[in-house]
């Protein structure tokens, strides 16, 4: 029997109150036509009812690609188990999913995005669980939210803190799909599985085992199919014996309004004067600095925000290569990519599958990650993950506990408050408003980086801002180094929501940051990546 299907055809097999795993990061490797029939197929039938779904990252976002908004209907979810949701600008309406938790008519969870990963494969070799430290002393242990996202959520716990060999843990119970959802670009009429156009493999293979082992069916969205027997078994990565039905999506997108680039899979290497360099802004000057805290031949995980730019930083420098990039989608190498493809890198040196990579975080294999704040606080603590007056404008978590856990040395960067009017002029910081929204708290607003655990376990943690540096020490957060232009009591300290500590070596933060240095017209007038 033939394992082709139409969209419709197998939204139909899907039961109610069923649980149902999503691989997708935004628009990354998503199903969309897939998730998109089983929304039109509740709207016209009424089923299927109840779904539990989980997404290890987003599925969709708010620039094309629906994903679990198809599914944010009334009815048709009843709990989202996710390590990160659609997100965009805070002037745009929220998506569907967002309001539907929001108003409490779903159970909703946000989990770090490599202890799903984890959890899905405990429940594909039937063991019963995930104990780990990921996620300790932050809104994922039960001592604080336990992952609930509302008060749905609060009534129905999914994590609880157990001893075991005489420690403390966090214990996952694992979970069971009944229904895998995956897609890749190329599928034979066996239903083995390529990625030759994918920026990353994501966990489509977990994923793959989660539904199959526990009974469920397996459904693969792909560009084309091929005949049986002309896929190489090398480039094989996710075996037709897994695979129960194949959807063929001729139409599906790379990525986020991106149909195709073949630099992103690694199918062709981009010339590097090809790349869009920073303009001359406060935010580049922020990069530089975080730029300053690397060393050659360092692994370096990088996240969205100001330090995205930092790799474009070293090219312009003629740095590039002194550091391999890591990303948690799976790029190894390369440069990753802004905007829409964030998640994707051009010229990678390897894809690694993305639970590989969590591993490689969660134990901190690599050397330095570079990361954004929402909020800071007295203990060094950071949010990332909440921010009440506009939820949608963070995607929740990711992956950003599983690599903060035990990362080695960590350097958050972001502007010191919210919505200061900034310039640089003459080699100098010039602070034209403050801010109104301070973003150096007393107690940040969600716990997603727990400063007091980090000075526990030894934690190099720096700050970068535009008008200071600052250090996580023993006796709090203390001021490293200030911009020039910049006054340290009212700029900075009176400025802070809660006291800081100053260096006896406070020094001025190099003067050459704030310079345009050179003239990169030229190379800013090619397409942006």
């Amino acid at each position: 029997m033939s394992k082709v299907k139409s969209a419709a055809e197998v939204a139909a097999l899907i039961r109610n109150d069923a649980i149902v795993a999503v691989n997708s990061s935004s628009g990354l490797c998503c199903p969309d036509a897939v998730l998109a029939a089983i929304g039109e197929r509740y709207r016209e039938e009424g089923a299927p009812t109840g779904l539990t779904t989980i997404h290890p990252i987003a599925a969709g976002d708010m620039f094309g690609t629906k994903g679990v908004d198809h599914l944010a209907q009334p009815g048709l979810i009843k709990r989202i188990i996710g390590g990160s949701y659609p997100s965009g600008p805070s002037s745009a309406e929220p998506p569907l999913i967002w309001q539907m938790l929001g108003r409490n008519e779903i159970a909703a969870y946000n989990v770090p995005s490599g202890v799903l990963f984890d959890i899905l494969r405990e429940g594909a070799a039937l063991r019963p669980g995930v104990l780990t430290k990921v996620g300790m002393d932050t809104f994922v242990d039960p001592r604080q939210e336990g992952c609930a996202m509302n008060e749905a959520a609060k009534r129905d716990p999914i994590v609880f803190r157990q001893t075991f060999a005489g420690d403390d843990w966090l214990f996952f119970p694992s979970i069971k799909p009944d229904v895998a959802i995956i897609r890749a670009s190329t599928a034979d009429e066996r239903g083995n599985l390529t990625f030759e156009h994918e920026g990353a493999y994501l966990g489509a293979m977990e994923l793959a085992l989660a539904g199959h082992n526990r009974g469920g069916i397996v459904i693969a969205q792909v560009k084309r199919i091929a005949q049986s027997g002309t896929l190489k078994p090398h480039d094989v990565r996710v075996p037709g014996i897994l695979v129960d039905y194949i959807v063929e999506a001729p139409d599906q997108l790379q990525t986020t309004a991106t149909p195709y680039d073949p630099a992103i899979s690694g199918e062709l290497f981009r010339p590097l004067d090809s790349f869009r360099l920073p303009e001359f802004n406060v935010a580049k000057v922020i990069a530089r600095r975080v730029a300053r805290e690397l060393q050659a031949g360092w692994a370096v995980n990088i996240g969205f925000g100001i330090s995205a730019n930092v790799p474009r930083i070293l090219l312009e420098e003629g740095r590039h290569g002194e550091v391999t990039w890591v990303i948690e989608q799976g790029a190894v190498g390369g440069i990753p990519l802004l905007d829409f493809k964030f998640g994707c890198s051009s010229n990678a040196e390897a894809f690694v599958a993305s639970p590989h990579q969590f591993a490689y975080f969660q134990a901190a294999g690599f050397d330095c990650s570079l990361l954004s704040f929402l909020q800071i606080d007295k203990d060094g603590s950071v949010n990332v993950s909440k921010l009440s007056a506009r939820p949608h404008v963070t995607a929740g978590a990711g992956g950003f506990v599983d690599i903060t856990s035990r990362a080695r040395k960590i350097v958050f960067s972001g502007y010191f408050n919210a919505a200061a009017k900034l310039s640089v002029s003459d080699g100098k910081l010039v602070i034209e408003r403050e801010g109104k929204v301070a973003k150096i708290v007393g107690k940040v607003e969600q716990v997603s980086f727990s400063g007091t655990r980090a000075i526990a376990q030894g934690q190099d943690v720096t700050y970068v801002t535009e008008r200071c540096v600052m250090k996580l020490t023993p006796d709090g957060l203390m001021v490293t180094e200030v911009a020039p232009g910049v006054d340290l009591y009212r700029h900075i300290l009176d400025q802070a929501q809660t006291p800081l500590l100053v260096s006896p070596n406070l020094k001025a933060m190099d003067s050459e940051l704030f310079q345009p240095g050179p003239d990169h017209e030229e190379q800013n007038k090619r397409d942006a990546a």
